[in-house]
């Protein structure tokens, strides 16, 4: 039998986590972004491995798993402000000893997810024009195989990103403009 809680965090409580947020930040602008990277690819390891891993968790794991996978992708060239967020959340969510420590059995996570969600939010537009940047590509890629050029290639794909970044920076102001956020 499982249980449903659901809860709403007001402008306020939004705030104190935003400004976590902005904490991780400034630890960002000082550290190494593939120590980032490696932490945060150990910390999913060790969250895989935990038991009982609460099902809240290991929902979000595959949108840690994608933002990490658009920081790696040297093709995409996410935006410095985008990767600065995304890495902030990495920030956050791999230090054990944020607000809720993570080694408190259920709800460790809780505050973690919470920051990811915020995150994954602010960058709705940016995780669409990744994914139709990587459809575009894989579907370039399977059309040509091998036989085509690989500058015709990168121009290509170039072209493509660019198109997918001015999108997602109107939408992204589109919706900041209209206080979505």
């Amino acid at each position: 039998m499982s249980l449903r809680l659901s809860f709403e965090l007001s402008d306020r409580d939004l705030r104190f986590f935003r400004n976590a947020l902005k904490r991780s930040r400034d630890v960002v602008t000082s550290a190494d972004e593939s120590e980032i990277i490696d932490a945060i690819r150990s910390v999913i390891d060790d969250i895989r491995k935990s038991t009982p891993l609460p099902d809240f968790v290991a929902t979000r794991l595959p949108e840690l798993e994608s933002m990490l996978q658009m920081l790696a992708d040297d093709e995409w060239r996410l935006p410095a402000a985008e990767r600065e967020r995304i890495l902030a959340a990495f920030v956050y969510f791999g230090d054990p000893e944020d607000i809720l420590p993570d080694d408190i059995p259920v709800i460790g996570y809780l505050d973690d997810v919470i920051i990811l969600e915020l995150v994954a939010r602010e960058l709705q537009h940016v995780r669409e024009a990744y994914e139709d940047y990587c459809r575009f590509r894989d579907e370039f890629d399977s059309r040509h195989d091998d036989g085509i050029d690989a500058a015709i290639r990168r121009d290509r794909l170039d072209r493509r990103r660019q198109q997918l970044h001015q999108r997602m920076r109107r939408r992204t102001a589109r919706f900041r403009k209209a206080n979505i956020w």
